[in-house]
């Protein structure tokens, strides 16, 4: 058995990371596609994957107190469901998020400065492998700081839209800065918008599309799911039973505000349709507000949000590495724990090894899709796990995981099909290897 991590982050450090995780660079792009399948119900889809993201907060919570160990749901479904559901939550996540720290270097690069997107992107993951190596309070140091920074610039920018401060550039409501007639609909396989408002709005117009919604709160959810970095690092958290569940529900609430906030100005300003052609729709939300003063400030925010995104999911990873080294689900070398600095430091360097070389080979524009599918399936198995616990180990009202559950399924389902058959072929090999090892395991 592998050493235990120390217990050194406080219900503050907890939040700062669950918060660079979810207000990250997500919100900075998945309003695009999630506009372009909703359109002007975007608010209700929002809505719908808020409702999903407290259900499984809330079973997460539960869970997380009872079992307060490194890997999140995959722990989870071991003790609960048996030895095959944690693994298939912890292959879904580990691959997924792996992905994602892959994308979310690249924004950081992209954002930062184009032409050197994938050095940046290397720079930059090999940076925060370096800190999180020295030990996990800098790293939640860190996140402090730069989800301190984004969250100024998101209420800067709110205002700007609501307010009636200072404007240059072109006049609100106007799309400005967003070439409209030059993207494909990201969240509408086969749709190309008409040239023209008239032919975006036969497209995106006022009448419910259900499945739209459905597409869109999937798409959406991807900005929530940071809370599970707070339970995957259950190991080193302070009074686990008590800090997690505070924890969780703090980044949550202050989570859904923000976001719930940027999507309102979006919609005022440039709008939905404007909205689901852009590939900056942060930037267009400023600029059509008449702030052009801002699109820098915005830019540089997107490009650290990133940076805390990646650090968050580079620290979550490692430890569901971690936790699955020690089952012999993952190579039992993995397991090891710095004697000094108590961090997984062999998993640290593996789960930074394969990020980098997704960064130099991979194209990863549909990372979002993808990583929602593999952690809508992670937190089906946690509501399902939650489901099974006792009378005495305070579980949540058993309505809550049981519509977690149902959501969770029917939110990876309508997603885009591109999505969804990449993440069934992901789980699939994952299928695979686990039968493969159980052979041998069993044939020895």
């Amino acid at each position: 058995m592998s050493e235990e991590l120390a217990r050194r982050l406080g219900t503050r450090d907890a939040v700062a990371v669950g918060l660079s995780a979810m207000v990250g660079a997500g919100v900075f792009a998945v309003f695009a596609p999630a506009a372009g399948a909703a359109g002007t119900w975007l608010m209700a889809a929002l809505a719908l994957a808020a409702v999903v993201a407290y259900c499984n907060a809330t079973s997460s919570a539960r869970l997380a107190a009872r079992h307060p160990e490194s890997g999140g749901t995959y722990v989870y479904g071991r003790r609960r469901l048996g030895p095959f559901w944690g693994y298939l939550a912890g292959w879904g996540f580990t691959v997924g998020k792996t992905a994602s720290c892959a994308a979310m270097a690249l924004t950081f690069g992209s954002y930062a400065a184009p032409g050197l997107a994938r050095p940046l992107a290397v720079a930059a993951v090999v940076a925060l492998t370096v800190l999180n190596l020295l030990g996990v309070q800098r790293s939640a140091g860190a996140a402090r700081i730069m989800v301190a920074f984004v969250l100024l610039v998101l209420t800067t920018l709110v205002a700007v839209v609501f307010l009636p401060l200072p404007r240059s550039g072109p006049d609100p409501g106007s799309h400005g800065g967003a070439d409209a007639g030059n993207f494909q609909i990201i969240g509408k396989e086969q749709a190309v918008a008409p040239p023209g408002d008239a032919g975006l709005h036969a497209l995106l117009g006022p009448g419910v599309d259900p499945w739209g919604v459905l597409q869109a709160a999937g798409l959406l959810f991807f900005a929530f799911a940071g809370y599970a970095r707070i339970a995957t690092m259950g190991e080193e958290v302070r009074d686990p039973a008590r800090t997690i569940p505070r924890a969780i529900g703090i980044a949550l609430g202050i989570a859904l505000a923000v976001y719930a906030l940027v999507a309102a100005a979006a919609l005022r300003a440039p709008g939905p349709a404007v909205l689901a052609l852009s590939p900056v729709p942060l930037v267009d939300v400023a600029r059509s507000a008449g702030a052009d003063w801002l699109v820098p400030v915005v830019r540089v925010a997107a490009a650290v949000a990133a940076l805390g995104a990646l650090l968050a999911l580079l620290l979550g990873v490692s430890r569901t590495v971690l936790a699955m080294a020690r089952e012999r689900d993952l190579p039992g070398v993995l397991a090891a724990v710095d004697p000094v600095r108590q961090v997984p430091r062999r998993a640290e360097l593996a789960v930074g090894v394969a990020v980098l070389a997704l960064v130099l080979v991979a194209d990863l524009r549909e990372a979002i899709g993808f990583s929602s599918f593999g952690v809508l399936v992670y937190y089906a198995i946690a509501n399902a796990a939650a489901l099974r616990l006792g009378a005495g180990e305070n579980p949540p009202p058993r309505a809550v995981p049981v519509l977690g559950l149902a959501l969770c399924l029917l939110l990876a389902a309508t997603l885009p099909v591109a999505s969804v058959a990449a993440g069934l072929a992901v789980f699939a090999a994952g299928i695979g290897m686990w039968a493969l090892r159980r052979r041998r395991t069993m044939g020895a």
